[in-house]
């Protein structure tokens, strides 16, 4: 009995180990880019601008408006610097399409702490059998004079998201 017991304890957890709950999607975008603090609600709305402009329009003409001359990039696959993030982008040969309101991605959410914002979002993926699952996808940008001058985020050299 204490055996049957055990294994069952045993095959319980080894099961909830696996069982991921999965990643979900704000509903209120713009909830998200409010704060009392006048600052961290700028930069906030200084990056989602951006990645809707920008990321998710493709507006490349428009990254000086967002990033500063001296960005520093920490993703592998992009140059740093303004003018090595604009040639990046170009060279993907993605279509400017119009600016959506909100950020075209599966936000999770988007939290400011001092001159920081960071924006995590849904990742769908396949595991090796081809089942669907999500992870969570972040990027954090650093804010200085109102411009972004530097971003990390999970990049593996040669993997584009």
């Amino acid at each position: 009995m204490r055996i049957t017991a055990t294994l069952l304890a045993l095959s319980l957890v080894a099961t909830v180990g696996y069982a991921a709950e999965p990643v979900v999607e704000t509903k209120d975008q713009a909830a998200l880019l409010k704060s009392s603090d006048p600052q961290l609600a700028a930069n906030k709305k200084l990056v989602f601008d951006m990645w809707r402009t920008f990321i998710n329009a493709y507006h490349v003409d428009e990254a000086g408006k967002f990033l500063a001359p001296e960005y520093h990039q920490h993703n592998p696959n992009a140059t740093t610097g303004l003018p090595g993030v604009i040639e990046y982008f170009k060279s993907l040969n993605l279509k400017v399409t119009p600016v959506p309101d909100q950020i075209t991605n599966k936000v999770v959410s988007i939290v400011a702490e001092r001159d920081l914002v960071v924006v995590s979002l849904v990742s769908e993926l396949k595991d090796k059998d081809g089942k669907p699952y999500t992870t969570t996808w972040f990027d954090m940008y650093r804010i200085a004079n109102g411009k972004i001058v530097e971003h990390w985020d999970s990049a593996l050299k040669g993997v584009i998201p």
